[in-house]
């Protein structure tokens, strides 16, 4: 009996449902949140760094799936290895051979850290924190995790348990025994480590709320302390890596930093087929499968499934030759320094930071009376609504998709698929000078809509 289903009927029978659906079925807020900032909005298909309306218009994606559309949306390349990969009928998650994909992975992964040895492969970000966080207590024979100020490592429970930020931890206790440690504060830092009882620091080498990178020499001098103490060091690159900061990992822009453990995700899938990964030193895993009784002690059913490492090992090779990492650090240079050199021009712009293609616009207290009385009343509804108010019309007059850093900050986040290129760098430039004239000018839509947002924010208490 052949069963028939035709997907492309099935989306054009119901497609125009879909915020309606989700409302029903889903997380309710969503598309309640999307309506309300004017983001709710139909698009019809995606390629490169762009997606299209129904209408034909484009918008230029400056956020590529919270990171993951590193190479844009449906990459040919990509796109012919998940095809070649589902035609050759592989016998996939046998659970008990060796496929040839998973190690081909992990060997072109590990080139990249020649400092490490071995790879699990798991679904997701978040997975491949749990698996460091394992895998770090497992080798040390510890309980205690560190973790930096203001840190996102995931939101399942052990990573969630090393989350900076209270909002998302908030009702979901108790946690694991973990404790914060200001970034870049070595002396905090040694304070822990002098309690015995530390497993491992997690460290995003720039963190992904609020742009901050570690201060320079922090998470060197950081290994050194935690080795002295027989503790190990976590990179997380889940957003970070792969390019994303100019370099194929971010804590390669700090000299001698060799991480126990990093882990990544996000770009690796290809926007496609999800996909973690935890790279470690060749002792840790030892310890961790030290028999056979223990092959099994920490899996995922889905880990090492043909096509997400199909989609993997054609994300490397075309960050090979298409030299995707120099062209986020060239591109990035630019970008940040034509948005730096607006500063002096606009007192309600504070700051530009980051590096390669992960950069943080934050807005802070104007100078003149009128723009900051305005802001004053944004601040007392709720931290973070101006910077919304800078969103909102980047995507609704000019077409381009960007996303506040995070909650109760002022500060945007640009995170582009990595190949872009001048022309993306001209429209963004040149539709934030827009929004910003319009900021400054004292009136007009955007602070009217600041207005919808305090009203929003103060039902909302």
């Amino acid at each position: 009996m052949t069963t028939e289903f035709d997907l492309g009927a099935l989306l054009a029978e119901r497609g125009a449902e879909r915020y309606e659906l989700h409302g029903r079925y889903l997380n309710h807020q969503l598309p309640r949140m999307l309506r309300t900032i004017g983001f709710d909005k139909v698009y019809e298909r995606g390629e490169g760094a762009y997606f299209w309306d129904a209408d034909g218009n484009d918008y230029l994606d400056m956020l590529a799936g919270f990171g993951v559309m590193g190479l844009g949306r449906h990459h040919p390349v990509v796109r012919k290895a998940l095809h070649d990969v589902l035609d050759a009928d592989l016998a996939d998650l046998t659970r008990f051979d060796c496929q040839p994909l998973p190690g081909l992975l992990a060997e072109k992964l590990l080139a990249h850290s020649p400092h490490l040895d071995r790879v699990f492969f798991g679904n997701s970000g978040t997975e491949a924190v749990e698996t460091a966080l394992k895998f770090a207590r497992y080798a040390t024979g510890r309980p205690r995790v560190l973790y930096c100020d203001h840190a996102f490592h995931g939101l399942t429970t052990g990573s969630l348990s090393v989350n900076g930020e209270s909002g998302f931890r908030d009702g979901f206790s108790p946690l694991l025994p973990d404790t914060a440690v200001p970034l870049g504060d070595l002396d905090a830092l040694a304070r822990e480590l002098a309690k015995g009882d530390v497993a491992a620091l997690i460290v995003e080498p720039i963190q992904g709320k609020g742009v901050h990178e570690a201060p320079p020499g922090y998470l060197r001098a950081a290994q050194e302390l935690l080795h002295r103490h027989r503790a190990l060091l976590v990179a997380d690159e889940v957003q970070t890596g792969l390019g994303r900061t100019g370099d194929f990992y971010a804590y390669q822009h700090e000299e001698g930093v060799e991480p126990d453990l990093v882990c990544v995700a996000k770009a690796l899938s290809g926007g496609y087929v999800p996909v973690g990964a935890t790279l470690g030193k060749d002792w840790i895993f030892k310890k961790v499968y030290s028999s056979m009784d223990r092959v099994l002690v920490h899996s995922a059913s889905f880990g090492s499934n043909a096509q997400a490492m199909a989609a993997g090992l054609a994300v490397l090779s075309v960050m090979e030759n298409e030299q995707i990492v120099a062209n986020a650090r060239a591109t990035g240079e630019q970008l940040t320094s034509r948005l730096a050199a607006l500063v002096d021009t606009y007192e309600l712009l504070a700051d530009v930071r980051g590096r390669g293609l992960m950069i943080g616009i934050e807005f802070g207290k104007p100078k003149s009376l009128k723009l900051r009385s305005r802001w004053t009343m944004l601040q007392a509804a709720r931290k973070g609504l101006f910077a919304q108010m800078v969103v909102v019309p980047l995507l609704q007059r000019h077409r381009i998709l960007t996303q506040v850093s995070g909650d109760h900050l002022e500060v945007i986040k640009l995170i582009p698929p990595l190949i872009v290129g001048e022309r993306e760098v001209d429209r963004f430039v040149d539709a934030f000078t827009a929004v910003m004239d319009d900021a400054h000018s004292g009136g007009g839509l955007m602070w009217d809509f600041g207005k919808t947002l305090v009203k929003q924010a103060v039902a909302n208490r």
